[in-house]
């Protein structure tokens, strides 16, 4: 077929994209300039181009708010967890079975990846950091394999796969036409086995640096580099320099300051995520996961109304830190029984409603036997509102990125230009696949790993799920043409995106909040997860070619 103008132009706005994600620039000024140029040369009317920059905008954020409603209503849960200090007692009975430095590896990794699945690494690295990793340096783990177990199970493996929120798996779901739940089931599967091959790498050069459990490490740990400057500093200043880190990044950090500044503004995991939150993009280094870097705050809430020696907040606090995560829990049970059969099944894409309703239910639960039904009418919508903020700040920018490739998409593009009903639009991106497909290779494991090097440089920026709707979109024009399904052609996109992205292989990810809690240097702590990282990608992405 003969290609327009149009398709060009569009064309040119994903090279555009690209590059400037490789510069490591934020890729929201681009989107739009580029939705702009192609909507005018896809009607020649420049007022319609304007009009389809506010369209696509529009278009992307009702086809992605239940997904903010999702991150609203779970950080509302966990800011009304935080207001009876619940959230810290979720995780102090992992620090009973720490007994050694192979047990205290395999709770971080356990407890970060459960915590994280449920309410991104966002606000799960500090806790952890906190409460954890103090007892797993006691017990034996060196310093860098808790940072590693951290980063690889919480920005890495809950991060990528995002099963429970499913804002990864909606965004590329949506971008490829694709069932999210299929993406997300396929998803669950590739980080599994990208964070297991990473894992079992990571324990075999961790092998030699266990020791014996002591006090004495505790007091070395603490004694570091707790106040003065990371040995990195001066490497990582010239790198976001480069990259356009902003001026201020060329002032000494110290580890203590760094972690803080970052904590405060929601470095996580995009995301979600992309923390974090996930690792979402944002105006100087994207948020996905956590987002999940995960940019965004950190999930706001009330300071709690009672003090931690108060009987009634800490039986309140005993309740909730096991009723939370049991409720959750059954819901997941409820879904894996509906999937064989047992029960109603949820129907496809209603899962996310499920947890966001959840989430909702127990939040007003939890304010009303905290601070009384007449009390909770206030407090819960401030939890609420709070939610809604964080989740606006978080994944805001992802929508007129989102939308601009909406616009290659003949489903939406229509509706972004203002078409009347019944008339048909053009699929620029389609178009483009089938004019370039004597091109492309017609091997599925060539594909896979392409999408995988697209996903991983989209992840570049520091951000998790800034690449989603380019890597969802790839899937959904390319998979057909190859025979390959395009749910397990985006799934195999997000992985490279919030991997390199939410905070495992970027340094200039959230893997500085990672590092600052560890108190390891962030570019050695890069430099440790490549390879096994790599190795555990090549070997998920040859699954979902041969496999699925």
């Amino acid at each position: 077929m003969a290609l327009s103008a149009a398709h060009w132009v569009y064309l040119g706005g994903i090279v555009l994209i690209l590059g400037t994600t490789i510069a490591r620039r934020n890729v929201l000024v681009p989107a739009l300039l580029a939705t702009v140029a192609t909507a005018a040369a896809m009607t020649g009317d420049p007022v319609v181009a304007i009009q389809a920059l506010f369209n696509a905008t529009l278009t992307a954020a009702s086809e992605l708010f239940n997904i903010f409603l999702i991150i609203a209503m779970v950080t509302a849960l966990l800011g009304t967890l935080r207001a009876m200090h619940a959230d810290q007692r979720m995780v102090t009975p992992f620090q009973k079975v720490m007994r050694g430095g192979w047990s205290a590896w395999t709770v971080l990794i356990v407890a970060t990846f459960v915590i994280s699945l449920f309410f991104w690494p966002t606000p799960a690295v500090p806790l952890i950091g906190a409460i954890l990793v103090p007892a797993a340096i006691r017990a034996g783990l060196p310093a860098m394999g808790a940072a590693m177990a951290i980063a690889v199970a919480g920005q890495g493996m809950a991060l990528s796969s995002d099963y429970v929120m499913q804002v990864a798996p909606g965004l590329s779901a949506t971008a490829a036409g694709a069932d999210p739940g299929r993406v997300a089931d396929i998803a669950l599967l590739l980080s599994l086995v990208t964070g297991g091959t990473a894992l079992t790498i990571m324990g075999l050069m961790l092998a030699r640096q266990m020791r014996t459990p002591s006090d004495a490490l505790l007091e070395e740990w603490e004694s570091g580099v707790v106040t003065g400057p990371r040995p990195s500093t001066g490497l990582l200043r010239r790198l976001r320099r480069r990259f356009g880190g902003g001026p201020g990044a060329a002032e000494p950090v110290t580890v203590v300051e760094e972690v803080e500044e970052r904590v405060a503004v929601g470095v996580g995991g995009p995301p979600p995520a992309s923390g974090d939150v996930p690792h979402v993009p944002g105006p100087a280094g994207p948020a996905p996961g956590d987002g999940p870097a995960t940019p965004g705050p950190t999930t706001p809430g009330p300071a709690p109304d009672g003090a931690p020696d108060d009987p009634r907040t800490q039986r309140l606090a005993r309740v909730f830190a096991v009723a939370v995560p049991a409720a959750f829990g059954l819901m997941m049970v409820y879904l894996v029984l509906g999937q064989v059969g047992v029960v109603p099944a949820v129907q496809s894409g209603s899962a996310a409603a499920l947890v966001g309703g959840l989430a909702t239910v127990l939040v007003v639960v939890a304010c009303v036997a905290l601070d009384g039904p007449r009390a909770a009418l206030t407090s819960v919508g401030e939890h609420v509102t709070d939610g809604l903020v964080f989740a606006f700040r978080a994944m805001g920018v992802v929508l007129p990125i989102a939308g601009f490739f909406f616009l290659g998409n003949a489903e939406f593009a229509g509706r972004i230009l203002g078409l009347p009903d019944g008339t048909h639009a053009p699929g620029l991106l389609v178009d483009l696949v089938v004019a370039a497909e004597r091109f492309i290779p017609g091997n599925p494991v060539v594909m896979c790993f392409g999408v995988l090097v697209i996903g991983l440089l989209c992840g570049l920026e520091g951000s998790g799920f800034s690449g989603l709707p380019l890597t969802g979109s790839l899937a959904g024009a390319l998979g057909p043409s190859v025979g390959v399904d395009p749910a397990t052609l985006a799934a195999v996109g997000q992985m490279g995106s919030v991997w390199a992205g939410g905070g495992v292989l970027v340094a200039w990810s959230s893997l500085l909040v990672v590092a600052g809690v560890t108190r390891v240097p962030v570019i050695e702590l890069a430099r440790r997860c490549f390879l096994p990282v790599m190795a555990g990608l090549a070997v998920s992405t040859l699954v979902a070619a041969l496999l699925l």
